[in-house]
């Protein structure tokens, strides 16, 4: 039985940062199972999944910390799933507006305010093509629980996307 663990890692960005990880999990004889990683503002972020056999887990975390002596700064945590409440359908956002402060704190209230749980959010502000103006772009997946009335969800997210002025498109995802 092997041992699943979750790591955050965060440092400046640079060639073979991605490769120093992957060669301490490969010395470990890890098995790199899933990530999520980019550069933003030169820093290079990322999260990761891994599974390694028990004996070989603590020599891994501590060949992991030495890294952080070589600029990366990673958290590892044993990946145990807490039970979350059942979600029975997935469902697509996308936001697009002129950007100004609190529009993912007005949605993910509206969302939380329903239990939606976000699985994965990307966000990013690039200049409009004819205006020049900056855009804010978001695209979110969600977990709806059982119970949610998404009628409900969807009239909220429209009045919130009226208040801040901004497009949105909700649209449930086939499993």
């Amino acid at each position: 039985m092997s041992d699943s663990l979750v790591m955050t890692i965060i440092g400046r960005d640079r060639p073979g940062l991605v490769e120093s990880i992957a060669r301490v999990v490969a010395d470990h004889c890890g098995n790199w199972l899933e990530s999520r990683m980019c550069q933003l503002g030169g820093e290079f972020a990322g999260i990761l999944r891994i599974q390694v056999d028990p004996s070989r887990k603590d020599p891994l975390i501590a060949a992991l910390e030495e890294l952080n002596a070589r600029g990366l700064s990673i958290v590892v945590r044993p990946d145990s799933v807490a039970p979350l409440p059942m979600y029975s359908r997935r469902a697509s956002l996308e936001i697009v507006g002129h950007d100004r402060p609190g529009i993912v704190r007005q949605i993910s209230a509206a969302l939380a305010g329903q239990s939606v749980n976000v699985e994965e959010l990307s966000s990013e502000c690039e200049s409009a093509p004819m205006t020049g103006e900056i855009l804010f772009k978001a695209q979110i997946t969600l977990q709806i629980p059982q119970g949610c009335n998404m009628e409900v969800l969807r009239q909220n997210l429209e009045k919130i996307a009226g208040d801040l002025m901004v497009d949105f498109r909700f649209a449930e995802l086939t499993q």
